[in-house]
């Protein structure tokens, strides 16, 4: 007996101290992304200013406006002149740059702070996260109350999935009631949008839609592989993801131009949005020609838990498959460039496509990628304010919360890049800003750059972890 309660004393010791270990691994962490918290920079304090001297980028057509002043007012764009006289406001000098809408991707997974600082440094303003859980509810809360610097931010809850469509990272629904009651769950608990994936069964699907219309929540598909593809084209889907899924589910893992027809027809007839994501496949192509792609310059900013259970499991199941099949590599390239030809086809009809990249997840870098994903949209055919657009005004189409961004307009909040030459004339110029501005908040190259340092080759394994075990024990 003695020795018993000798035992739960001692493992009472050890559970107090592993707890006190996590819960310092926590503040750790929050203590490491200090540097987005606005009252820690006065620097950040400021969302007023006049900006003098601009060339404005509207993206409301294919044109700019030289020679502007641009009024910002707590965080919106209040006025747009030719001369605007000076007050009490802060200068903004632009020096005759160019002064566009902050960049959006539309298919992001966040599993941390540090990667907010990451998508601001790269001009992305603007986020749509597709894996929602508690911290990003918290998250989104923070940047509500003015407490951290953040791109702006809309995500959908726990992706649900169907009842044999097994993965930690998603919920099995078991059937159409359980389906309703989640999506009903997740309107409650704040999220913005329904995220369906590749094992949802049609009845299943077919409630959550009609859940989805009665709480008012928009859905974003992953197409289900038992679900046809042309009931992904109803009005309460606010885009279909994945370029990939158009051969892999409606062509039927072909690349068939003339079946290819018919499926860019129903795109054309139900006014459809697509997020093609052509990164995050073509880093395939990547995990399998670099060998030494995990210690890559991009990999640095990969999410430390993300890098340990999801890359280099990719890199490793990829790498394999070359080795055992070496002629995959070829098969997997023409995929992508029909993927290529995909956003073509639909972009020569009009269908709206908005920038997704599927950051955060395999060998895809937060941030770095949407600059990959215009790039291939011009491959596509797309003139630089068509790509330009995809990443701006198009996202702006497809969400309710998202009507105040994509543009250069009176009445829209201040998500800018200032760029030293025209972006209408090369993209690239947007890798390099001359600042950034979020929420009317300004972030010089310094700090820019500051925020890259910090998230790169970060810690926080243990953290993530939590964050991660939260989700499992108030989500699954």
């Amino acid at each position: 007996m003695k020795f018993v309660k000798t035992l739960i004393k001692v493992l009472g010791i050890i559970f107090l101290l592993v707890l006190v270990f996590l819960l310092i691994s926590l503040l750790v962490d929050n203590n490491r992304t200090a540097y987005l918290k606005i009252d820690n920079d006065s620097s950040l304090a400021l969302n007023t200013y006049l900006i003098k001297n601009v060339n404005v980028v509207p993206m409301t057509r294919d044109t700019v406006w030289m020679g502007k002043s641009v009024l910002v007012e707590n965080g919106n764009i209040s006025k747009i002149a030719d001369n605007i006289p000076e007050n009490n406001w802060q200068i903004i000098d632009g020096n005759g740059g160019f002064l566009s809408p902050g960049l959006v991707d539309t298919h992001v997974h966040i599993w941390d702070r540090y990667d907010l600082g990451v998508y601001l440094a790269n001009g992305v303003t603007t986020v749509r996260n597709l894996r929602g859980f508690p911290l990003h509810l918290r998250i989104k809360e923070e940047i509500k109350n003015k407490e951290i610097i953040a791109p702006q931010i809309l995500t959908s809850g726990p992706i649900l999935t169907g009842p044999y469509d097994f993965g930690d990272e998603k919920i099995q629904v078991q059937d159409p009631q359980m389906a309703r009651e989640l999506v009903r769950e997740q309107k409650e608990k704040g999220y913005d949008c329904i995220k369906t994936y590749a094992g949802l069964p049609l009845d299943i699907f077919m409630a959550v839609l009609e859940q989805a219309e009665a709480s008012q929540m928009e859905v974003v598909v992953h197409p289900s592989f038992e679900v046809p593809y042309g009931n992904n084209f109803h009005y309460q889907v606010a885009s279909i993801e994945h370029a990939e899924d158009i051969v892999q589910q409606a062509l039927n893992y072909t690349l068939d131009t003339i079946v290819l027809k018919s499926v860019v027809a129903q795109f054309g007839a139900a006014r459809q949005t697509l997020g093609p994501t052509l990164t995050g496949y073509y880093k395939i192509l990547e995990m399998m020609d670099d060998p030494n792609i995990q210690d890559s310059e991009q990999m640095a900013y990969i999410n430390p838990l993300v890098n340990e259970l999801d890359s280099k499991l990719q890199i490793a199941r990829w790498t394999g498959e070359k080795e055992y099949d070496p002629g995959v590599r070829d098969r997997i390239q023409e995929q992508h460039d029909f993927h290529i030809h995909i956003v073509g086809e639909l972009n020569r009809i009009g269908i709206n496509i908005i920038c997704g990249t599927d950051a955060g997840i395999g060998a895809t870098a937060p941030g770095f990628s949407i600059h990959e994903e215009l790039d291939f949209y011009l491959q596509a055919g797309m003139t630089n304010y068509g790509a330009l657009k995809t990443a701006t005004i198009n996202p702006s189409k497809v969400h309710r919360a998202l009507r105040n961004i994509g543009t250069v307009e009176v009445g829209k909040k201040a998500n800018l890049i200032l760029s030293a030459t025209n972006p209408l004339d090369n993209l690239g110029v947007l890798k390099s800003p001359e600042w950034v501005m979020v929420d009317g908040r300004k972030l010089d190259p310094k700090k820019l750059e500051e925020f890259k340092e910090n998230a790169k080759d970060r810690k926080g394994l243990i953290a993530s972890g939590l964050y991660w075990v939260e989700y499992l024990l108030f989500e699954k």
